[in-house]
């Protein structure tokens, strides 16, 4: 290996090191998974009494959340639209990275620590503030039980089902994080992505960018993962972190 490709490569596991360090925590959640869980501490109907108070519609004299509605009345076009994003996600945060590294690697370095603290912050408070996801109520009703497995949903599970594979299932199969609905990360690194590559695109990706966040943002409800709320709480987090870091770097 020559000393530019060497140099190269130092440089760019340095400033990947924050996304690995997040993948390591987020195994070693698992150790942890229940603490701080109990039937007591567990958010469920109180955020969807909340849910249902702020963003709830009224049909036929009923008040129901977003999610009731499109349990109701979903689609198989929304269903696949909406599993793309929670599909990607990841691989939009790697590949953004990557072109950060090309284009500008100071702001690399920097939407890698955002991008740890984002998780630090949403790990902490899913065990400070342990939420039901929508679809735990949808399938258990008001009853906690810490033991409950993690699920991929109605929706994603229709999605598995038309494509004749078990990915859904199996990713969540693994999840450590029955009760962390509270924020939404999936949408969190929607909102960073878009947010910290803002001054590095030109307005086709600019525009990509916020399409790529607002599907995530209606996937979350649609999907029946995430409360209105904590899609708010996704956005409300990456804004604090993204203001702190560039306060610090400034």
């Amino acid at each position: 290996m020559t000393p530019g490709w060497r140099r190269h490569g130092t440089r760019f596991l340095w400033g990947i090191l924050p996304m690995v360090l997040t993948g390591i925590l987020y195994d070693a959640m698992r150790l942890v998974q229940r603490a701080g869980v109990s039937a007591q501490s567990v958010h469920l109907c109180d955020l969807r009494a909340r849910e249902l108070a702020l963003f709830g519609v009224t049909i036929d004299g009923q008040r129901v959340t977003l999610h009731d509605w499109f349990q109701a009345h979903h689609s198989p076009v929304l269903d696949v639209l909406c599993s793309i994003p929670y599909a990607a996600f990841i691989a939009v945060c790697v590949a953004f990275a990557v072109w950060l590294y090309v284009r500008d690697y100071p702001r690399m370095v920097r939407f890698g620590w955002c991008f740890l603290a984002l998780n630090v912050a949403a790990f902490a408070t899913y065990h400070l503030f342990p939420a039901a996801p929508p679809w735990y109520f949808h399938a258990h009703g008001c009853k906690v039980d810490v033991l409950a497995h993690a699920s991929e949903g109605p929706a994603l599970a229709r999605v598995d089902q038309m494509l004749g594979v078990s990915y859904f299932a199996d990713v969540y199969r693994h999840s450590s994080a029955v009760f962390g609905a509270m924020p939404s990360l999936h949408c969190g690194y929607a909102f960073i992505v878009a947010i910290e590559g803002w001054a590095t695109w030109g307005a086709a990706l600019k525009s990509t960018s916020v399409v790529f966040a607002a599907l995530m943002g209606f996937a979350a409800v649609y999907l029946d993962h995430h409360w209105v709320l904590d899609v708010l709480a996704g956005g409300a987090y990456c804004g604090v972190v993204v203001a702190a870091a560039r306060a610090v770097t400034r």
